[in-house]
């Protein structure tokens, strides 16, 4: 007689998006099936599915007590976001009579469905760091009598969304900096760094427009950069580890002495990359765009301007207030001036009945731009690792006097 094997055991989920990738926002219903082959007839005591969602954090720290004497110190959290339990197969049972009650699968497929929905609640958005990550799941148990159990897993995405379409991220950013070279007790002229963008708020796939003006009255040639640093920080045990790594970066001409150099809205692109994680007490994800001055065989002159990278996209209307108050705000930031137009009058208006339904159906496709920018946003997660740059923004104190200062400007590539 041969004894009956459960060929296969696997998860799937209903909802699926473009990338054929399950996608879910707090408050939404997961929904999906779990798919048992068996080759002949097989008893089973319960098929249990288990639905879990945790943000965990962990590192290792080496640390010195004397001569010839170290130890290693672990740092570890965990903050669970979601804890879901059911039974699809079975009920509870005597564990006296293991053999009551069984179910008996014949051989073929079968499948069972389960649905449960995510939590009202603030959820981390699915991440993975270098020495963290946030992770949600569905596991599923077949047991058997006097067998082991037969387990499968599957993951799945979970966004936080964050609209950019609001006043705080609709709000310009800009900053100038400037500093005079010294050799000796001879100072050459300032170097002068002035730089805006139009707003704080972005999501994957935009380009920021950069706004600079750089003015070099030292006797070194300078190069006007520009980086998008992404700053993921690990919190456990009351310390904390931070980990910078480079997401984009452009550069300028060189700026020989006494010459200046604008930007008129230069581009960066922002590529696939996490959204914004601010809500999770263990884990942050920051971004911030750095403008800066390469000057050779000194420190950079650097301006900071922190970014919020949403999931909801700037809307049309938005957009074009947005660019009309970024145009305005700029002129004033160079220095020029303008008297704005009057205002046509209500009867030279005339709106065609093609043109309003050109634009019903451009709002008609405002649910599918979001679904493509959800698509581009996941692309992130298959990336190769980057090359971090770690800084322990909480050393110990017996650690200050041998601890770098790790300054942004610092950072920035050189090439």
């Amino acid at each position: 007689m041969v004894l009956a094997k459960v060929r296969a055991l696997a998860i799937y989920f209903d909802s699926l998006n473009e990338s054929n990738l399950p996608v879910f926002s707090g408050g939404e219903l997961v929904s999906g099936r779990v798919v048992v082959e068996v080759t002949g007839d097989v008893r089973v005591k319960s098929l249990d599915i288990a639905a879990r969602g945790v943000a965990k954090v962990r590192w290792t720290e080496s640390r010195n007590t004397g001569a010839n004497t170290a130890y290693t110190q672990n740092y570890t959290e965990e903050v669970e976001y979601l804890h879901h339990y059911d039974t699809l197969i079975g009920e509870e049972r005597d564990e006296d009579c293991p053999e009551e009650g069984l179910t008996v699968l014949h051989a073929g497929v079968h499948e069972f469905a389960f649905s449960f929905n995510l939590p009202q609640m603030a959820l981390a958005t699915s991440f993975e760091g270098k020495h963290g990550s946030v992770r949600y799941w569905v596991k599923a148990e077949l047991h058997r009598p006097w067998l082991r159990p037969v387990k499968a897993k599957k993951e799945f995405i979970v966004f936080e969304h964050i609209d950019i379409n609001t006043p705080l991220l609709l709000a310009s950013q800009a900053g100038t900096k400037e500093k005079t070279l010294c050799c000796w007790f001879c100072a050459s002229g300032p170097i002068s760094l002035s730089t805006k963008i139009e707003r704080k708020g972005y999501t994957p796939g935009e380009s920021i427009q950069i706004f600079a003006e750089v003015e070099n009255c030292s006797s070194r040639v300078v190069v006007p950069k520009a980086a998008l640093y992404q700053t993921q920080t690990f919190f456990a045990k009351g310390k904390g580890k931070q980990i910078q790594q480079l997401v984009s970066n452009l550069r300028g001409d060189p700026l020989p002495q006494g010459k200046s150099q604008s930007w008129e809205g230069k581009l960066l692109k922002i590529p696939p990359v996490s959204p914004s994680i601010l809500d999770c007490p263990i884990i942050r994800v920051e971004y911030a765009l750095v403008v800066y001055v390469d000057v050779p065989g000194g420190l950079n002159l650097s301006v900071s301007l922190p970014l919020v990278i949403g999931t909801i996209p700037l809307h049309a209307s938005t957009t074009r207030t947005s660019s009309i108050s970024s145009n305005c705000s700029t002129l004033s930031w160079l220095g020029l001036s303008g008297r704005p137009e009057a205002p046509p009058s209500y009867s030279d208006l005339a709106i065609s009945e093609s043109h309003r339904r050109d634009c019903l159906q451009g709002c008609d496709r405002s649910d599918e731009e979001g679904e493509d920018l959800l698509t581009y946003i996941t692309e992130f997660r298959y990336l190769p690792p980057p090359l971090y740059s770690e800084v322990d923004p909480y050393p110990d104190p017996v650690e200050v006097c041998g601890t770098t200062d790790v300054r942004r400007p610092d950072t920035c590539p050189s090439r």
